[in-house]
């Protein structure tokens, strides 16, 4: 099981420094959503540069123009990128081939999507599959992740803290980790804290 540090809604400086603490504890970097439209490709860029021996997601969330995001991002140095899976089928199709071309891997997110739209999805067996409870609907209604396990690869996003985790009946393959990391006091701390507990849920699962 690998620890995603989500890296939301700061300065790519920032983003960079709660990383240096927190990354002996963590597998995957993410350039959030908010660093790239803010900051654009050099926000995936020089997170990579500060860290060349960790995999870097740049979370897109691409809807449309696949092949020319794709480029964007890995090109930007991302080993990972995000496209929703609300998206065109022809999209998200898109995304997993150029990916598997350039030796790359996508995420799919599977925020909003309906089973429909998930048993569709589930023919592209190499992505990742994330569930995903918005920014927006933690914020504004107090929804957190309940993540109840699935076939496929997958990762869970929204909201995680130490209780929520506690509380999860099967890990995922990927936690997706923000504020419960970088708004802890001690970056570095809370992030070897997290994976004290998921090692412990992993022995007795």
């Amino acid at each position: 099981m690998k620890i995603q540090l989500a890296l939301d809604r700061m300065t790519i400086e920032e983003a960079i420094e709660v990383a240096s603490k927190a990354a002996p504890h963590v597998d995957i970097l993410e350039t959030g959503t908010s660093l790239i439209k803010e900051f654009g490709m050099s926000s995936v860029q020089k997170l990579k540069e500060a860290f060349p021996d960790k995999h870097v997601l740049a979370d897109m969330k691409t809807m449309d123009n696949a092949v020319y995001e794709c480029g964007l991002c890995f090109d930007a140095g991302a080993d990972i990128m995000t496209v929703m899976g609300a998206s065109p089928i022809q999209t998200v199709e898109a995304c997993v081939k150029e990916a598997e071309k350039r030796g790359k891997q996508i995420m799919i997110d599977l925020l909003n999507t309906t089973a429909e739209q998930r048993e569709k999805l589930a023919v592209f067996k190499h992505a990742v599959f994330c569930e995903h409870v918005s920014k927006d609907e933690q914020e504004l209604t107090g929804t957190r992740l309940t993540f109840t396990g699935g076939r496929l690869k997958t990762a869970a996003a929204g909201g995680l803290t130490p209780e929520s985790i506690r509380g999860m009946k099967e890990l995922p393959d990927i936690l997706i980790i923000g504020s419960a990391i970088t708004k802890a006091e001690n970056p570095g701390l809370a992030a070897e804290k997290l994976r004290a507990l998921i090692l412990e849920k992993e022995a007795i699962q």
